[in-house]
């Protein structure tokens, strides 16, 4: 058997996680990278940003302009830097759960940014 295929990490399955906790640390490892834990980060904020313009003006256009800066940036990062696919194809709800306590670890120090 090939060294490459005998040392090829064991795909894991993010629907095979049942509860938050236990797919957390997989999410952590699916940002590794430092660029696509920056681009998550940018998006994230310009999420919020969005978010509060929606508020601020009554247009909920923001809404949508919100979602394509958060996932838009997110996938950049994965396809373009992490080489991953996005937990959010498979397991959204707690990905989308992961983005937000990833953005909180950065924002406390907990996770390099």
């Amino acid at each position: 058997m090939p060294a490459t295929a005998r040392h090829a990490p064991e795909a894991v399955d993010p629907r095979s996680f049942t509860s938050f906790a236990e797919f957390y640390p997989f999410y952590l490892k699916e940002h590794s990278d430092r660029t696509c834990r920056r681009l998550h980060f940018l998006g994230s904020s310009l999420a919020l940003l969005c978010l509060a313009s929606a508020l601020f003006t009554a247009n909920a256009w923001w809404l949508l302009v919100g979602l394509v800066c958060g996932y838009g940036f997110a996938w950049l990062g994965h396809f373009g830097f992490e080489h991953n696919r996005p937990a959010s194809f498979k397991r959204p709800l707690y990905s989308f759960l992961g983005d937000w306590a990833m953005y909180r670890d950065i924002w406390t120090g907990k996770i390099p940014f």
